[in-house]
C-alpha cells in the first residue's frame, strides 16, 4: 500500500484501486478492454460472478450517501451473491452489528474485533513461517542460516507489542530476494518463496482484514468489500515471468482473486484453491455464451488461445472443454480476421 505521502488529494474510484488496493483499474494495456466490457462472467479463480465495470459508478454514488452501519449494510446486501468468502463472512458480521447498532459505523465494529483478530493473525503468520523454516532444512547450512535469520526477525516483530515496528508481509517477501541460493538449490528456494506467499492478507484472512481496516473509515471499508469482486485483468503467465500483454494471456478475474495470486505460479495457486480447474470451465462457458450473443467481437479465437495457455501454465491440470463453442479454430480465426478488416476499413 502506498504511504500517506503519495496519497491522492481527491479520492476517486480509480485512484482508490491504485493507492489503497494495489489493483490498476485500467491495467497496462488496451488489450484487456474487450474483457472488461463483458457481463455475467464467473471468476476463474473463485467461482463467483464478477461485478461488471458499469456497476462501479452507481455504487460510488450510493456509497457517498451512506451515513451509518445500517446504510452500509443495505448497500452491500445488493452484492452478497458476488462476494468472496472473506468478504461474505465480514458482511455477516456487519449485518449483525448493524441490527444492534444501526446508527454506529463499521469502523467501530472492526475496532471492537481488532485485539482478538490481531492475536489470531499472529498465529496464522507463525504457521507459515514455521513451514518456511521446515523447508529450509533442505537447503545448504549457509543458505538456511540466512533464511532463518529473516524468519527469526519476523517472529520478533510479530510478537512485539511495539507500535513503531510492525510486521510487513511485503518487506519479508522482498527480503527473500536478497538471499542468493546455490545453483543446485534454486528450485527448493523457489518453493520456499511460493510458500511464503501464503502469509495472510486481507484477501485471504478475516483476521488480516480486521487488523488492516480497523484503522480506516467506513467509506473505505465498504468500498474495499465491493472492489474485491470487481473485474480485474489478470496475466495467466505473470508479467514478471515474461508474460505478454496480449488478450491470449489475459483472464477477467475478481480483483481479490488477482491480487491474492500475485506472482504465484498457477500450479501453486491451484494447490491453494483446488476448484480452480472447475471455475476455469465455468469462466470459458460464460465467455463462449457472450461470444455467441455478439460480444468480444474480433476476439473469437480467445477461447482457443486461453485453453492452450492454461494447459501449459498449469502443467496439464486445467483442461478446458470447448464442446459448447459453435466455431472451430479456423472459423473463429476467420471471424476475427473479418472483424479486423471491417474495423480497419472503418478507421480509414
Amino acid at each position: 500500500m502506498a504511504n500517506s505521502i503519495n496519497r491522492p488529494k481527491r479520492l476517486t474510484f480509480n485512484n482508490y484501486l491504485k493507492y489503497y488496493y494495489d489493483i490498476p483499474y485500467e491495467g497496462t494495456t488496451s488489450q484487456g478492454k474487450p474483457l472488461r466490457k463483458l457481463k455475467n462472467i464467473t471468476c476463474p479463480y473463485r467461482g463467483v460472478k464478477i461485478i461488471p465495470a458499469d456497476a462501479m459508478r452507481g455504487f460510488e454514488k450510493q456509497l457517498l450517501r451512506c451515513k451509518n452501519a445500517e446504510d452500509a449494510v443495505v448497500l452491500l446486501s445488493n452484492y452478497v451473491q458476488n462476494m468472496l468468502s472473506t468478504e461474505k463472512s465480514l458482511f455477516a458480521v456487519f449485518k449483525d452489528f448493524s441490527k444492534l447498532n444501526p446508527e454506529d459505523n463499521l469502523q467501530n465494529c472492526l475496532q471492537m474485533m481488532r485485539e482478538n483478530c490481531l492475536n489470531k493473525l499472529k498465529l496464522e503468520e507463525f504457521e507459515v513461517l514455521d513451514e518456511v523454516d521446515r523447508l529450509s532444512r533442505k537447503l545448504s547450512t549457509q543458505t538456511a542460516l540466512k533464511l532463518r535469520a529473516k524468519t527469526t526477525k519476523c517472529r520478533q516483530i510479530i510478537i512485539s507489542d511495539s507500535g513503531r515496528d510492525t510486521f510487513k508481509r511485503k518487506t519479508f517477501l522482498d527480503s527473500l530476494e536478497e538471499i542468493a541460493p546455490n545453483q543446485n538449490e534454486k528450485e527448493i528456494f523457489n518453493n520456499i518463496k511460493n510458500k511464503a506467499l501464503f502469509l495472510p492478507t486481507s484477501e485471504s484472512s478475516i483476521n488480516a482484514f480486521v487488523v488492516k481496516y480497523s484503522k480506516r473509515k467506513q467509506i473505505e471499508i465498504v468500498r474495499r468489500i465491493f472492489i474485491a469482486s470487481t473485474g480485474s485483468i489478470e496475466h495467466i503467465t505473470p508479467a514478471s515471468m515474461g508474460g505478454m500483454n496480449t488478450i491470449g494471456n489475459f483472464l477477467l478475474t475478481t480483483a481479490a482473486g488477482n491480487r491474492n495470486r500475485e506472482n504465484m505460479p498457477l500450479t501453486e495457486y491451484i494447490k491453494r484453491f483446488p476448484k480452480i480447474p472447475n471455475y476455469m470451465q465455468m469462466y470459458i462457458d460464460d465467455i463462449i455464451n457472450e461470444i455467441h450473443n455478439g460480444g468480444l467481437k474480433g476476439n473469437e479465437t480467445y477461447p482457443y488461445k486461453v485453453k492452450e495457455k492454461l494447459m501449459r501454465e498449469s502443467d496439464g491440470r486445467i483442461m478446458i472443454s470447448l464442446s459448447n463453442y459453435n466455431y472451430t479454430k479456423e472459423e473463429a480465426a476467420l471471424l476475427a480476421e473479418q472483424f479486423e478488416h471491417r474495423y480497419d476499413k472503418y478507421k480509414k
